[in-house]
């Protein structure tokens, strides 16, 4: 149980990719968002309930797009929000209301488009930027300890590699931990992300089971895990994405200027425009015949 003495912000970032949740909704077993909106309501309201210094915000994640759950624009403005009537904290009651009220708006958006990636790096930086916001509201005194959680459900997306290493390098000058809790195939980027900032990252094997697995492994924090038998870490899929074609490489040419990532050799940075000088063949020297003079 935390003290007053600290605050403890949470930051949910949800895969709410349309494409990816209605194929699941077709395969068997079936597991659709409104079930993993339950389970991640079980994972918010336990937090808040730890301590009344905790901090929570939840952001859902759309292809190229973000949007704050909680707390919402009703929260902020400070509009009456009915509480419970069964006796139930008043706050876990609201919070529950806007998580519903706020996804039922964003998936009355018209979706247009087939990807079943999403660009995360979006989302990870608002939630820094909420972070960073709450951080300098706090009590003298009080210690701040935050950490982001990622509901990953589609496919990774290559286009992001550049601004989604700068969210990892900005959060872990901040001491923010980045986890990961992956739903269906592995992510490269969240590897390193969790890698780098401490975090866990862990790839759901029931996807039926998510409440408990955001229980055990993702409500303790980074003091309490230590204490904690849980999953071994992962190998990290440490490869990068040419800037060029966007692919993971293995190998490939670093320009020394901006650290643009190529697979193929370039004289010209495409992102900076430096031109390098190519180094020219070596010409074998011809040796001098000595003359032999004759007295």
């Amino acid at each position: 149980m935390a003290s007053d003495d600290e605050v403890n912000i949470l930051v949910l970032v949800l895969d709410v990719n349309p494409v990816w949740w209605g194929q699941q909704a077709q395969r068997e077993p079936k597991f659709t968002l409104s079930t993993c909106l339950d389970a991640l309501m079980v994972l918010a309201n336990a937090h808040l309930v730890m301590s009344r210094t905790n901090k929570l915000a939840v952001i859902a994640n759309l292809y190229q797009e973000s949007h704050f759950l909680y707390p919402s624009k009703q929260w902020r403005s400070g509009e009456d929000i009915s509480g419970s009537t069964d006796g139930k904290y008043e706050l876990l009651s609201a919070t529950n209301d806007l998580f519903a009220e706020e996804i039922r708006k964003l998936m009355e958006r018209k979706v247009s488009g087939t990807q079943t990636d999403t660009l995360l790096a979006v989302s990870l930086s608002r939630a820094l930027c909420y972070i960073h916001r709450v951080s300098k509201d706090v009590q003298a005194g009080q210690e701040v300890k935050s950490r982001i959680l990622v509901i990953k459900a589609s496919e990774d997306s290559t286009l992001q590699y550049m601004n989604f290493m700068n969210v990892i390098f900005a959060a872990q000058k901040k001491n923010i931990l980045i986890d990961a809790c992956v739903l269906d195939s592995d992510s490269g980027l969240l590897q390193q992300a969790c890698d780098i900032t401490g975090g866990l990252y862990l790839r759901i094997p029931q996807m039926i089971a998510l409440a408990q697995y955001l229980l055990w492994v993702f409500l303790p924090d980074a003091d309490q895990r230590s204490q904690l038998l849980l999953p071994p870490p992962v190998h990290v899929d440490y490869r990068a994405a040419c800037f060029c074609h966007r692919n993971l490489i293995e190998i490939g040419y670093v320009c020394s200027v901006c650290l643009s990532i190529f697979c193929n050799f370039s004289p010209i940075c495409t992102t900076c425009e430096t031109a390098f000088k190519m180094p020219l063949p070596q010409v074998a020297k011809t040796k001098k015949k000595k003359v032999k003079t004759t007295n």
